[in-house]
């Protein structure tokens, strides 16, 4: 497995806690009955993430957003591995990307700012450069 791949399955797994992290305070928050709803949208009352604590919602949206940046980079590993691109410096771009997503969640959790946007920058620059290193 190239380093690219084995950063991508730690990202992946990251993922996963950042759900446990996310669903464990929201369910106790909100309770089954909420949780385990359909969450039909012509029902009263506003959506679920407005319902829970600050720091709650900002695990989901860490969550979320991790979701989101996770495509862009699974796309850049695979990419490098496809391509038989994988360098030191594609390498050490993938583990720039996981330590940003590392740092994001409590960035994003206890509102650091501008630190949070700043790391967040890194995990993209890094992808961004994983991409261009692999079509040199």
């Amino acid at each position: 497995m190239t380093p690219e791949l084995t950063a991508l399955t730690l990202a992946a797994l990251l993922q996963v806690l950042q759900v446990v992290l996310m669903a464990i305070p929201a369910n106790l928050e909100l309770g089954p009955g909420k949780t385990l709803s359909p969450r039909d949208a012509d029902r009263p009352g506003k959506p679920l993430m407005e319902q829970v604590s600050r720091r709650t919602a900002r695990l989901h949206r860490a969550m979320t957003n991790h979701f989101e940046g996770l495509i862009l980079f699974t796309i850049a590993c695979v990419v490098v591995t496809l391509a038989d691109a994988s360098t030191p410096f594609t390498t050490a771009c993938a583990h720039t990307y996981l330590a940003a997503r590392v740092l994001y969640v409590p960035a994003y959790a206890f509102g650091w700012v501008p630190w949070r946007s700043l790391i967040w920058g890194v995990g993209f620059l890094a992808t961004a450069l994983m991409l261009l290193a692999a079509l040199a």
